[in-house]
């Protein structure tokens, strides 16, 4: 009789969603899987992964944004891990705050029977991981390229990702240099705003705040930031109004982004939010802006609409 073990479930937490999607697809393999948004649990998705396929197909679950699990979800899971199906495969995604830690309660159901993980690339090694996501990809692409690449757009892989598949569109078989990424990215080098929305929208007040800090400290104009946010939340606002389940390539092109993965950074924060709360804070967005053009100061304007933001 084949040796059977706890079943194969794995808890993938850090701060970056791309990555954790990333990790958890390599965990899957080729496995047909079902895919479920913590947020938008109805219960019964794990009887539905511990019920043998008709066909005898290996099932394997995807969990997201953990973090919104309810109550009775996570008493639905603990229920599951207490006796996980030996044939069933199960991958958790945890988003966590900038150095955040994994939620304790998850922590302490898994490890028993699973994996538990963390996802992240430290800053040291962005650069040569993204040279070698580049050569993956078919990018040949300089060191010095890769570093301005990052300075232009940021820290968010995803980003770069994105970036380097926009750069082998536009420049087949041609060695990227810095040159040609200011040529290809000028104008996108407003990412310490885009830090601050990701930061602020994701509920996340103490990141929120450095980063803002970090754009007083550049020089930037607190009303070139707060187009910034304005910017952001008009998008918020229009994926909010998307029914739950619409796919993230739609959300994108509805909200006019760029990206698949914009429209699914969308649907995550704007889940935070009820309309009512986005619309709210785009009329504080207003009274900020008419405040700014009166004469009164960003260094208490803009904190004053970030804690609202982050905080509710």
């Amino acid at each position: 009789m084949a040796e059977t073990g706890p079943a194969p479930v794995t808890l993938l937490w850090g701060e970056d969603t791309f990555l954790l999607r990333e990790a958890a697809l390599a965990a899957l393999g080729d496995l047909r899987v079902t895919e479920v948004d913590a947020a938008e649990w109805e219960g019964g998705e794990l009887q539905d992964l511990a019920t043998p396929s008709l066909f005898g197909e290996p099932r394997a679950l995807l969990l997201t944004d953990a973090r919104s699990l309810r109550k009775d979800a996570v008493g639905e899971l603990a229920t599951y891990l207490a006796a996980p199906d030996p044939d069933a495969t199960l991958v958790i995604c945890c988003q966590v705050a900038e150095r955040g830690k994994v939620p304790a309660a998850l922590d302490k159901l898994v490890k028993p029977v699973g994996t538990v993980r963390q996802v992240a690339i430290p800053r040291k090694e962005l650069e040569p991981w993204l040279a070698k996501r580049a050569g993956s990809l078919g990018v040949d692409i300089a060191a010095p390229a890769a570093r301005a690449l990052v300075d232009t757009l940021g820290e968010e892989p995803g980003q770069l990702v994105a970036a380097l598949e926009q750069l082998a569109d536009a420049f087949p078989g041609q060695r990227i240099t810095p040159q040609i990424v200011g040529q290809q990215f000028r104008g996108l080098g407003d990412q310490r705003v885009w830090d601050l929305c990701d930061r602020a929208f994701a509920r996340d007040l103490p990141g929120a705040i450095r980063s803002l800090g970090s754009i007083e400290a550049g020089g930037d104009e607190s009303i070139k930031t707060l187009g910034g946010i304005a910017a952001r939340l008009r998008d918020l606002i229009k994926v909010r109004s998307l029914p739950d389940r619409t796919p993230p390539a739609r959300a994108a092109k509805e909200a006019g982004l760029r990206f698949e993965w914009q429209g699914r950074r969308d649907q995550q924060q704007a889940r935070n939010f009820t309309m009512a709360r986005l619309l709210a804070l785009h009329q504080l967005v207003v009274d900020a802006d008419r405040a700014l053009k009166s004469g009164a100061t960003g260094d208490v304007i803009m904190p004053t609409l970030i804690v609202e933001i982050a905080t509710g």
